[in-house]
């Protein structure tokens, strides 16, 4: 069996969600079941950057997570594209018996046995500014796999009102999944500098609607990783 792998790479932090800030190594798998508008992994995902995805066998993905690591057990984080599409349960089979943490972030798309694996699982449904249409009973399902998972999540993206309100509707779907909010990045060119002070912007527009609206389950951040190094693949 081989995976595609676009890359690996770290150890860097995590730039959002439950794990922000955490020294992660990073395995991005390529494909994916959906075209989100305003995607940032493009490279990732488009079937044009296929030629770039190298096929791997699941003991060299690990042996490379490992060397970066430098052998010194730390967070894994497999992305995408959606990882779901394949089978990552060897590599995380290889890592955690040797003492690794794994997290994984996928849309909700595709339900995998090898969630229950995990430690952190992280559900990222797409609002309506993606284009993308979610089947809460495919999400649902993703729920029900990541069963046993010491932490499941949601995270989601708000570009405007509509995904805002979008927002606490998939909130009240499941409303004992942790729930993260972060602004949407309108920039993903990565050849592109990203305007910080825009960003900032966005999370205060973010920030007092939800505390106008005395809606206080969600936790907002910001995307960290984009404040640091901007749209540079591989960090």
């Amino acid at each position: 069996m081989t995976l595609r792998i676009v890359e690996i790479f770290g150890p860097t932090i995590q730039g959002e969600g439950v794990l922000i800030g955490e020294p992660t190594v990073f395995i991005r798998a390529g494909g994916c079941d959906y075209r989100c508008s305003w995607c940032d992994s493009l490279h990732a995902v488009d079937s044009a950057f296929r030629h770039s995805w190298l096929p791997m066998e699941p003991e060299a993905v690990w042996q490379q997570a490992r060397d970066l690591s430098g052998g010194q057990p730390l967070t894994i984080s497999i992305s995408g594209g959606n990882p779901a599409i394949q089978d990552f349960a060897p590599v995380i089979a290889l890592g955690r018996a040797e003492g690794y943490r794994f997290a994984c972030e996928t849309q909700g798309s595709i339900a995998k046995p090898w969630f229950a694996d995990l430690d952190t699982l992280v559900l990222s449904p797409k609002p309506p500014s993606s284009g993308e249409t979610v089947d809460w009973a495919a999400f649902a399902d993703c729920v029900q796999a990541g069963q046993g998972v010491r932490q499941t999540v949601m995270k989601i993206v708000i570009f405007d009102d509509a995904d805002y309100a979008w927002a606490k509707d998939a909130h009240a779907r499941h409303p004992d999944l942790p729930l993260y909010l972060q602004p949407g990045n309108p920039e993903v060119d990565p050849d592109l500098p990203v305007d910080p002070q825009a960003l900032a912007d966005r999370l205060l527009w973010l920030t007092e609607k939800t505390m106008a609206d005395a809606w206080f389950a969600p936790r907002i951040l910001p995307q960290l990783h984009v404040l640091i190094w901007g749209n540079k693949r591989g960090v």
